[in-house]
């Protein structure tokens, strides 16, 4: 008897939805942290490089992903070509991305859910949206895909909404105002938080296994993504910013702590902050949140089935339910961790090491796509990079760029990233002993 299998169920608009999905709740949050590091020019100037990364990275990934359709993704691509320890080593990356992104995202859940019940803690609404979207997920991948594109198409239509009530309101004075404050050193340092307006496109790849013609799909399902995705972060950073100044967007009135709320700061400044309009834009902003949170964890569960289904991580990690042909044990995993990490409290610090993860994501794939051309130069290939070598050199450049700025900024968080990664293969060595 068979083994249970993933179901292609997953048609190129879902796979928009997906991506999309993965990615909006970098529209709502996060982001303006990076304003507090490097002013509106510092910020701006970090998400222009990191738009050009991600650019180059997608034309990468894509490549890879239509050639090697399975849901492990940068493992899959970095076994072939470097080995299974360092296939693992990506796919270890990948995980840790994904499984921080939650909980960051699940703080913001909550923040939100307390601006309209102010008596229902923080933890416990992100906590219940663990619960609730885990249990989504664990149920079927048609129904977590479906719900994600409704939420998705839902969540666009709110920042178009929030973008046409801003922009009217926008003023060059607004956005000049203390624009470099730290000078480079503060562009150097919004990195980060550049990344986190596309983090997670690349989980489009880790649903390509559950996906209709994906050699052809994955590309349309990316490329509209990455699309979609850039013109809503500039529509949002300049709304929110050209309102009232940066400073207005990172810190709330009479607070010297930042917000997870920018939008709501933003629009507070033109509807006030009681109006219906005001609160019916949060309530369906609140549904971006959701959108990336839930399709992170779908993604997640995927780059850590493979890890056990390849018999590097526990086993059961790979196991797919026979009834709702999903991994539900690497989905509750992932929730168990992801809640321990919400409980340190720490937003920016979440989101910093799951950059670490993506960005050593970005140098495995463009490492990796570099190697296959040269040693399986006949590898079937449905989609092919344009003006190869450039798009994976200039993602392998800008990369490492990303990766030097961060660890000289953020040296304790990497040095935990780090300490992750040779745990891990540690273990590797241990599990793998002839």
């Amino acid at each position: 008897m068979s083994s249970p299998q993933l179901s292609r169920t997953l048609s190129p608009l879902m796979l928009w939805g997906l991506g999309v999905g993965y990615v909006i709740s970098g529209m709502y949050f996060g982001w303006n942290l990076g304003l507090a590091e490097g002013g509106t020019m510092g910020m701006a100037i970090a998400t222009g490089f990191i738009i050009i990364l991600y650019t180059c990275f997608t034309f990468t990934y894509t490549e890879l992903a239509c050639s090697m359709p399975q849901a492990g993704g940068v493992f899959v691509y970095a076994t072939r070509a470097f080995g299974r320890r360092w296939g693992f080593i990506a796919g270890l990356a990948q995980m840790i991305e994904f499984v921080f992104a939650p909980p960051a995202i699940a703080a913001a859940i909550g923040a939100y859910f307390h601006l309209f019940f102010p008596e229902v803690p923080v933890m416990v609404m992100a906590i219940l949206a663990y619960l609730l979207f885990t249990a989504l997920n664990m149920y079927g991948v048609k129904a977590a895909a479906i719900f994600e594109l409704a939420i998705t198409i839902m969540a666009v239509m709110e920042l178009l909404l929030f973008a046409g009530i801003t922009l009217p309101h926008v003023s060059w004075q607004h956005l000049a105002a203390d624009a470099f404050p730290n000078g480079w050193r503060g562009a150097w340092a919004a990195i980060p938080f550049a990344i986190w307006f596309f983090l997670a496109l690349e989980g489009v790849a880790n649903v390509a296994e559950e996906a209709h013609n994906p050699q052809r799909n994955i590309l349309r399902g990316f490329g509209s993504a990455l699309l979609t995705l850039v013109v809503l972060c500039v529509l949002t950073f300049v709304g929110s910013v050209g309102v009232g100044g940066w400073q207005k967007v990172v810190y709330p009135p009479g607070s010297a702590e930042p917000s997870d709320s920018p939008l709501p700061l933003a629009l507070a400044q033109i509807t006030g902050d009681s109006g219906a309009l005001y609160h019916l834009l949060i309530g369906i902003g609140l549904l971006g949140l959701v959108a990336s949170f839930h399709g992170i964890i779908l993604a997640a569960g995927r780059a850590s089935m493979e890890l056990g289904r390849a018999r590097l991580l526990p086993e059961a990690l790979g196991r797919i339910h026979p009834r709702f042909h999903t991994p539900v044990v690497a989905l509750l995993v992932n929730m168990g961790l992801g809640i321990l990490a919400l409980f340190t409290g720490k937003t920016g610090e979440i989101i910093t090491m799951s950059c670490f993860g993506a960005i050593t994501l970005f140098l495995f794939a463009a490492l990796t796509q570099l190697r296959l051309r040269k040693a399986e130069p006949d590898m079937p290939r449905p989609f092919r990079v344009p003006l190869y070598p450039v798009f994976p050199l200039v993602c392998l450049v800008f990369a490492a760029i990303a990766m030097v700025a961060m660890i000289t900024l953020y040296t304790k968080i990497f040095l935990l990233y780090a300490g992750l990664l040779l745990l891990g293969l540690l273990y590797f060595t241990l599990r793998n002993k002839p």
